[in-house]
């Protein structure tokens, strides 16, 4: 796409002089390490009647990510198990998954344990003194970071119904030492030490995939790399159909990029390069996962800072076709495909049949046409994730269900109405200190977007740049109604020219007047499916329609419930995007 002129491309932070050489990860031999299978969090029944508790602490311990590099230190979640309370169950990158039940309740209690130096001291320094190749330093300006702290974290329940005093906002933030955040929160503060909270999940959504991840001001890129995300499935025993693949058969799948010294750890290269330049799965880079020939239940999160994913399963030079029967918020109709593309943050659950390749055979899970930043991005190229090896003997008949023939619970259909709200979000991209932000306003601008409990609206993200962006709303999932191209030189010309001008109202463009061709359907995944993050493509248009609802309260947890007004955000899912202002507030009235 081409730019107006003043637009270049830039990156979420530049070069602070740190190191003049981007580290690269010493060679690695591929499929040699076995995938590991996430652990399940014990829940605590007892602690609040009618919900499930944990305690959760974040931790920093060693990690081997390859059979041929070190154990280099991460961050991770560790639950206690209360069957045995003196071990933690956990890997030490990553948390341990969290299984919830519809409608019954989540407790947690998240507790850091981190250390107080940063795994990447070098960026906290950038954030606060700014940087030789641009001024102010690269965050939300009006926000004051913490100038004695270097470790500060806050959990968010990705795709969760879950009220704001929950939800793990930004300015939310605890620390090891015990510092809050202006926006602190916790549900039953009788129970909690100063770098602790408590927050309460609904789990009021369709059996689906979501995840919890680090969220804290300015630093969600760094704290998410460094390994805090974990997986967080809801199950619904009344409307999940029969004939699924199930147990060893359903295989979480995080995907992620990362970059290792050599002596294996992590080193973090986004202030110089996009994308990190070695694929990690479930913690682990390039491994091999040996199935039955049969079909597999695959769960797939982009759990990277700022790659996109296109992936195909390759069976020796033939394309292996799969299935999708789920998205971030939960079942769709099956929908047979031959690649995918994902976005950071984005979900899929899928069918894929073993029994339709050779025994002895391998699988390699490819990555192609997805350069970072998506589409045309420079960053390190990774043409291969992991493989599946064709190798274990089949046990017993496969019993489940061909995917097409599945009958799977229907989505909700969200139609637009004529009059119905419209709100305009246009990505923009500041110059002059390299913020990139919704409206050409920062963060912690006064909110202008509220919103009434019960309505139904239509967000247009106007994306004139060069590069796409996934957009994650809180609180609601959406349906994507189409995507329409825009002349993006002319909108982007025009709206800067109405920004220096004051932002008359009368005088904004008018997005009418800049479109260039009819609106496209979603992609066939994304067609009636439940959705909490979207991909907004450079020149285009992306219409997105939700409902507004709120969650009431968790019977045993007082003050648990939604106060109106209620806060929340949507950002881009690019994690340097959004710690670098591509983030703003909004309200239920």
């Amino acid at each position: 796409m081409l730019l107006p002129p003043t637009i270049e491309r830039i990156r979420a932070y530049a070069s602070a002089g740190a190191e003049t050489r981007v580290p690269q990860t010493p060679p690695l031999r591929k499929y040699v390490d076995p995938l590991p299978r996430l652990p399940a969090a014990v829940p605590d029944p007892s602690a609040y009647p009618g919900a499930d508790y944990y305690e959760i602490t974040m931790l920093q311990r060693p990690w081997r990510f390859h059979r041929d590099l070190g154990a280099g230190p991460v961050w991770g979640y560790w639950a206690r198990n209360p069957c045995d309370p003196g071990n933690l169950t956990g890997m030490g990158y990553l948390g341990p998954t969290i299984i919830a039940t519809r409608n019954r309740p989540t407790v947690v209690k998240w507790r850091t344990r981190l250390p107080t130096t940063h795994l990447f001291q070098f960026m906290i320094k950038i954030l606060r003194e700014g940087n030789p190749v641009y001024s102010p330093p690269p965050y939300h300006g009006a926000v004051d970071l913490p100038l004695d702290l270097n470790v500060w974290n806050v959990v968010h329940q990705h795709g969760g119904f879950t009220p704001p005093q929950s939800d793990g906002l930004p300015l939310q933030w605890y620390s090891p030492e015990g510092a809050h955040g202006p926006g602190y929160a916790t549900l039953d503060p009788r129970r909690v030490e100063p770098n602790e909270a408590i927050y309460g999940y609904t789990n009021h959504s369709r059996a689906c995939m979501l995840w919890y991840h680090d969220h804290a001001a300015a630093i969600t890129s760094l704290n998410v790399y460094a390994g805090l995300a974990g997986a967080y499935f809801i199950r619904d025993p009344a409307g999940e159909p029969a004939g699924l693949p199930q147990g060893e058969f359903e295989v979480p799948l995080i995907l992620q990029d990362r970059t290792f010294y050599p002596d294996g750890s992590l080193a973090y290269t986004m202030d110089k390069v996009d994308g990190a330049d070695t694929a990690v799965v479930n913690g682990k880079a390039y491994p091999f996962l040996a199935v039955q020939p049969r079909r597999y239940r695959l769960r797939l999160l982009n759990g990277s800072n700022e790659r996109f994913w296109r992936l195909r399963f390759d069976a020796g030079g033939k394309t292996l076709p799969f299935w999708v029967i789920g998205t971030d918020g939960g079942f769709r109709a099956p929908v047979r495909l031959e690649s995918i593309l994902i976005g950071s943050a984005e979900r899929i659950d899928m069918i894929v049949d073993f029994s339709q390749v050779p025994a002895g055979k391998n699988v390699t899970l490819v990555n192609f046409d997805a350069p970072v930043h998506y589409p045309d991005g420079t960053g390190p190229q990774i043409p291969e994730v992991m493989r599946f090896q064709v190798t274990e003997r089949l046990r017993g008949a496969d019993r489940t269900t061909p995917p097409e023939d599945l009958v799977l619970p229907p989505v909700a259909e969200i139609r637009p109405k004529p009059g119905m709200h419209r709100r305009e979000f246009v990505i923009f991209q500041r110059v002059v200190n390299q913020t990139i932000t919704f409206n050409a306003l920062p963060f912690m601008a006064p909110n202008e977007d509220f919103v009434k409990a019960g309505s139904t609206e239509i967000w247009e993200y106007i994306n004139p740049q060069h590069e796409a962006h996934p957009i994650h709303v809180h609180l609601v999932n959406f349906h994507v109604l189409n995507r329409q191209p825009i002349d993006a030189p002319a909108y982007q010309a025009a709206y800067e020219n109405w920004v220096a001008g004051g932002r008359e109202p009368a005088d904004k463009p008018l997005l009418a007047e800049y479109l260039t061709g009819p609106p496209t359907p979603p992609a066939p995944e994304e067609a009636m499916a439940d959705k909490d993050t979207v991909k907004i493509y450079p020149g285009t248009v992306t219409r997105i329609i939700m409902k507004f609802e709120v969650p009431g309260t968790i019977a045993s947890i007082p003050d648990s419930g939604t106060e109106l007004p209620a806060t929340y955000i949507h950002h881009c899912h690019l994690l340097e995007h959004e710690d670098n202002d591509l983030m703003r507030q909004w309200a239920v009235t």
